[in-house]
């Protein structure tokens, strides 16, 4: 494929996938020429149908390098990429109108164009989010879903190198803030320019729905407020989640906690990620149900998981926000030594809470995770967060997603599981190798549970391994643990409660 047939591919896309109109394409055609800094083009009216994006891309990205207008390194590909999709991105204004014209029909035909419209945009980086590994291990929780994320771009040195030169930039002020829409990046920002938001309001505050460019699981969404405030737990977090779902009742919304450890990567801007996806703790059962004084016809309980989760269940979201709000403000301030919970230690506060919110079953439902971000000196890292022992396959914060269930695991692994393997069926010291050196304990602790195992069965039986990992990952981050003494601390918490 030539320069000059992938334009013409490109133009004809937009229009396949709904981005333009065929009026549209002398316009197209200029733009897509000034990106690629061309000044000719032979236009024979071809018309091109059911085209792959990438390949096309790929030529037009090929051709830049060559031509010596694009340094060839992952940061400046992508950057050049996005600049070309954009200009066959919609205004933002007509995106919104779209949206809120199919929501008025049906809340649920406006998110399906909107997650189709952002995938033919390339902001949701479909060709890379396929590269992911994903599988389901069986646990005594339920199946929990496992991905390695191979799909975010690796460190790329040329970048890294030439942003150590760059003048700090304060605009946009995040990756979430508005201003991202459309904006051009930089070496050390990603580019936008096919980024497409829709305002909302939630509880009387502006508020934005994006998808997120990696999506880890079906429509995996992206709700931040239009202002940068930075995170916050409070009782109006509950409100908006659940005013989130009364709009969206086919999605699930949660927040991450506020605190650093339990919390997610960005703090510094109050935001939600939900979708259209059943989690496996959304799928658990209540274990112990429990009553709260003066909402006894609140349906209340202890949920089966292995991280410390209650419960609430209303048909008015209203009652859910006055006993979400009453347990946080319980919860802030609580301290059981016996438990190794304490509120604060030398005025640092530890206590937070991890909530989410779905509209089931004729009824509005919050998951309300109970967090502590203390930490020990056997444990530096959090003493309710994967220990050592567990870092060879997950170090990193135990944020929303994995909370309910969903491991999403470093791209390493790819390679250190695959090698893993080759040594086990060759009978290699796993000690010999840094790649699976750390991995060694580990092994040989589960190999002689799968005598002879080879291939593909070998394969399944190291993922469900890793599946198991991550289980116990989700039980070192629980506060009170799937024991009778664990059982026990957690309703005296619940008896706090209704004392106050």
């Amino acid at each position: 494929m030539n320069t000059e047939t992938a334009i013409k591919q490109l133009v004809c896309y937009a229009e396949e996938r709904g981005l333009s109109e065929k009026v549209d394409r002398v316009y197209l055609i200029n733009r897509i020429l000034e990106i690629m800094k061309l000044d000719s083009f032979h236009d024979d009216e071809i018309e091109y149908t059911n085209i792959s994006l990438q390949p096309v891309l790929d030529t037009l990205l090929t051709d830049a390098i060559q031509r010596g207008i694009l340094e060839d390194s992952p940061t400046y590909r992508d950057l050049f990429d996005t600049a070309i999709m954009g200009a066959l991105t919609p205004r933002p204004s007509e995106v919104i109108k779209q949206f809120n014209a199919l929501y008025k029909d049906d809340p649920k035909k406006a998110t399906d164009w909107y997650y189709d419209f952002s995938r033919s945009t390339d902001y949701i980086r479909t060709e890379r989010v396929k590269k992911d590994l994903k599988w389901k291990t069986d646990t005594k929780y339920g199946e929990l879903d496992i991905t390695v994320n191979l799909s975010k771009p690796e460190k790329d040195p040329k970048a890294i190198a030439a942003a150590k030169s760059m003048p700090r930039a304060g605009y946009p002020a995040c990756m979430l803030c508005r201003e991202n829409e459309g904006y051009a990046g930089r070496i050390n920002h990603p580019a936008r320019q096919n980024h497409r938001i829709i305002p909302m309001t939630l509880s009387g505050e502006d508020w934005c729905l994006q998808y997120s460019p990696y999506v880890y699981y079906n429509e995996h969404c992206i709700v931040f407020k239009g202002s940068h405030s930075p995170m916050a737990i409070t009782p109006k977090t509950f409100e908006r989640l659940l005013a989130f779902v009364e709009k969206f009742p086919h999605y699930f919304v949660g927040s991450n906690a506020d605190l650093p450890i339990v919390g997610g990567s960005i703090l510094t801007h109050d935001h939600f990620q939900g979708g259209c996806y059943e989690f496996p703790m959304a799928k658990a059962e209540i274990a112990v149900p429990v009553t709260f004084k003066g909402f006894e016809d609140a349906e209340c309980g202890i949920v089966r998981w292995p991280m410390s989760v209650l419960r609430l269940r209303h048909t008015d979201p209203k009652v859910l926000v006055a006993l979400a709000a009453k347990i946080l403000a319980v919860f802030r301030t609580y301290t059981d030594a016996d438990a190794y919970i304490f509120a604060e230690t030398d005025g640092v506060p530890h206590n937070t809470i991890t909530p989410i919110a779905r509209f089931k079953n004729g009824k509005y439902e919050l998951d309300l995770v109970l967090r502590n971000n203390i930490t020990t000196p056997e444990h530096p890292d959090g003493l309710y967060h994967p220990h050592a022992e567990l870092h060879h396959i997950k170090k990193e914060n135990i944020g929303l997603i994995e909370v309910m269930g969903l491991a999403v695991l470093p791209a390493r692994l790819k390679v250190e599981l695959a090698y893993l393997q080759h040594c086990i069926e060759n009978g290699e010291d796993l000690s010999a190798s840094p790649v699976t050196s750390h991995h060694a304990d580990w092994a040989n602790e589960f190999i002689p549970k799968y005598p002879g195992l080879t291939g593909t069965a070998l394969t399944d039986a190291i993922r469900k391994e890793v599946g198991l990992v991550f289980a116990q990952v989700l039980c070192h981050a629980g506060i009170y643990k799937d024991t009778e003494e664990g059982r026990a601390a957690f309703l005296r918490f619940v008896n706090t409660v209704n004392e106050k």
